[in-house]
């Protein structure tokens, strides 16, 4: 079992923010996360017992992942996160690399993190050193196929040049995935899902883990 705990980071730096952030800017913040968590609906996603579909990534060097390849030679997860600057995904997906990937590894499960981010701009994998593998999913192709993507409510004035979310992952627009986990059999069967309407609220790597065991025996 793990120790470290993602979520305790995400407490440290939401305190953090409390005592830096000017006061409007912290009330946006959590706003849009509890507006996320009201308007969630655990029943407009893919649910355990589906099989999903053949999909296409692509990964930051233009490689093509289908979900054939991926499941080739067993069970794999399925990592959604926002784009490379995020930071709330600068701290998950480490944790990830630290905590989740090596027991997978061991295991022969393949572990995938995933962004509508453009393959180019997704340097996340590169700047952390993650083991495990970093996908493009194109316009939020899969992500809107299982129902996880949302866009903000209180959506910012864009200006040309901006460097604003539609500019980072390439859609032109304000849609992300929500934060989610996915774990899927060999035949592409849906054994476990959560989805993380508050970012700052993430699947721990033990209940990943204690979802691919029960499956395991179940099998």
């Amino acid at each position: 079992m793990t120790t470290e705990s993602l979520n305790a980071q995400f407490a440290a730096l939401h305190a953090q923010r409390e005592k830096e952030w000017p006061p409007e800017q912290l009330q946006r913040n959590i706003a849009q996360r509890e507006a996320l968590v009201r308007k969630y609906d655990p029943t407009r996603h893919i649910q355990p017992g589906d099989v999903l579909e053949p999909f296409e990534l692509i990964e930051p060097d233009g490689a093509l992942l289908t979900r054939d390849a991926l499941l080739a030679d067993g069970p794999a997860v399925l990592i959604f996160f926002r784009y490379s600057g995020c930071p709330a995904c600068n701290l998950a997906l480490p944790y990830y690399d630290r905590q989740l990937w090596p027991a997978l590894k061991a295991s022969g499960v393949r572990l995938v993190a995933i962004s509508p981010q453009v393959p180019e701009r997704l340097d996340i994998g590169t700047r952390h050193d993650l083991g495990f593998t970093i996908a493009s999913d194109p316009d939020n192709r899969l992500g809107r196929h299982l129902g996880i993507t949302f866009e903000p409510e209180d959506k910012l004035p864009v200006k040309p040049g901006d460097n604003w979310i539609g500019a980072a992952t390439g859609t032109g627009t304000w849609e992300l995935p929500q934060p989610t986990v996915l774990v899927l059999d060999q035949r592409g069967k849906v054994i476990f899902i959560e989805v993380s309407p508050d970012w700052l609220a993430r699947t721990e790597a033990d209940t990943i883990l204690a979802a691919l065991a029960l499956e395991s025996l179940a099998a």
